[in-house]
């Protein structure tokens, strides 16, 4: 999934002869607090609410005003995790989308960009989780993935985490079972440590609900 496929086709660019009060209702309509800043199709940066309000700007046109503007952006065919990594690390609420001659082409919402997320993580399909322990050393794609579909089942989609300062990982795992129970015992005899499992649909919608809202909050952050 690429961020050419992520765009919003509501949320509006701002021209510098728009005023900060319509930057500002803009964000309010959209519940965003950036807006691109684009002259034809060339992005000029990022405004944010912040700007508006400490420049006292609402009555003003936005060109009439020296800005020190952040160029945040991605091209139209990076990746969705490409274009989380950005938005979480500069805590931004849209993200601009230029092609391949620098030309604006859009942008993407942080709501866009969850919705999307749940999609290609299988948060909507149905089956089981398993949640798993182990020594960063012991990890295999190949033999979990051996484990699962030896029991004719299919892995959605998988997650990594790791405590600070650690070398053990848990992997979350969405299989496209509700019933694991023959996937449990063949883990077991592999002695992979299954911290917890989640067999009814209504404890894997909780879970996925909750690693939904962390992923929210984190972006938000």
């Amino acid at each position: 999934m690429h961020a050419k496929d992520l765009m919003s086709d509501v949320v509006p660019a701002l021209k510098t002869s728009d005023t900060g009060g319509q930057a500002l209702s803009w964000m309010e309509i959209f519940r965003i607090s950036h807006l691109p800043i684009v002259n034809n199709a060339e992005f000029l940066g990022l405004i944010s609410d912040k700007d508006i309000y400490d420049l006292n700007m609402s009555d003003e046109a936005i060109g009439n005003h020296k800005l020190s503007l952040t160029r945040p952006y991605v091209f139209q065919n990076q990746h969705i995790y490409e274009v989380i990594e950005l938005a979480s690390r500069l805590k931004l609420s849209v993200i601009p989308v230029l092609d391949g001659e620098n030309n604006y082409l859009g942008l993407i919402t942080l709501l866009d960009l969850v919705e999307h997320f749940a999609d290609l993580s299988a948060l909507r399909h149905p089956g089981g989780i398993l949640v798993l322990e182990l020594n960063e050393n012991d990890y295999s794609l190949t033999e979990i993935s051996q484990i699962v579909e030896g029991n004719d089942a299919k892995i959605l989609s998988l997650y990594l985490s790791s405590p600070p300062d650690s070398t053990r990982l848990f992997i979350t795992l969405k299989i496209n079972r509700n019933d694991l129970t023959s996937v449990i015992r063949t883990f077991e005899r592999y002695e992979y440590n299954i911290v917890a499992s989640y067999l009814k649909n209504d404890e894997a919608d909780k879970l996925l609900q909750e690693r939904f809202n962390l992923f929210m909050r984190y972006l938000n952050t």
